[in-house]
């Protein structure tokens, strides 16, 4: 029975060591939902005027409105758009009064990327948007063709001389710029706790399954 022993505790450790990483990621999962679930309420609250000095993390996803002119100041990030294809967003500059800020237009196809997008008094409706999509990985601005790979607030901001705010367009009124908004969601906050639950859970059946084989065939030589 000493043999046994080791075995039969591992297989009990184990299996529960496992499954309580699968009951955690549960819960991490409804922790999520919840995030998620004010992340949207917050996206579609009533628009405000665009603080005077906005901060990344209580003001990511404000929704706000602001009105000014699009001085055809522009930057365009490679895109794609499911049913619409290739192309790009355009990240333009657009001046309120004495403040410069982003604005995130939309999207436009790759044989619209240079088209004139000028006008005055136009009202772009949407939300604050700090976005995180640059990594090691990510590839630097193609100069030369005018081509992002990424929202980079910061970098964007400097190189169109405006402050480090970017508006990310719901609707836009008072002048037709000919770029379709892509609204902001919550579908780029990952979920995936409920596939990492599952694994746990599978992992801790794998491991007792193989702790039985193994206990029994130490039983069956011990016979």
């Amino acid at each position: 029975m000493r043999r046994l022993w080791f075995p039969i505790v591992m297989g009990v450790v184990g299996v529960a060591v496992l499954c309580a990483l699968g009951v955690w990621q549960l819960g991490r999962m409804g922790q999520k939902e919840e995030l998620l679930a004010r992340i949207e309420a917050r996206i579609g609250a009533e628009p405000v005027p665009v603080p005077a000095a906005p901060d990344p993390g209580p003001d990511q996803y404000l929704p706000v409105t602001v009105t000014g002119v699009l001085g055809g100041e522009e930057l365009h990030v490679l895109t794609s758009v499911k049913d619409e294809g290739p192309g790009y967003r355009v990240i333009s500059a657009l001046t309120a009064g004495d403040r410069r800020l982003l604005v995130d237009l939309g999207f436009v196809p790759e044989e619209a990327k240079d088209s004139p997008r000028m006008a005055e008094g136009v009202t772009v409706t949407g939300n604050l948007m700090w976005p995180q999509e640059a990594d090691s990985w990510t590839p630097a601005p193609d100069e030369g063709r005018g081509i992002w790979f990424s929202r980079d607030v910061a970098a964007m901001a400097e190189r169109l001389g405006t402050e480090p705010i970017m508006v990310v367009a719901r609707d836009i009124t008072g002048a037709e710029v000919g770029t379709l908004p892509i609204p902001v969601d919550s579908s780029g906050v990952p979920n995936d706790h409920y596939e990492y639950a599952v694994t746990w859970f599978g992992l801790a059946a794998v491991w007792a399954v193989m702790s039985l084989f193994l206990i029994t065939r130490l039983r069956r030589g011990q016979a």
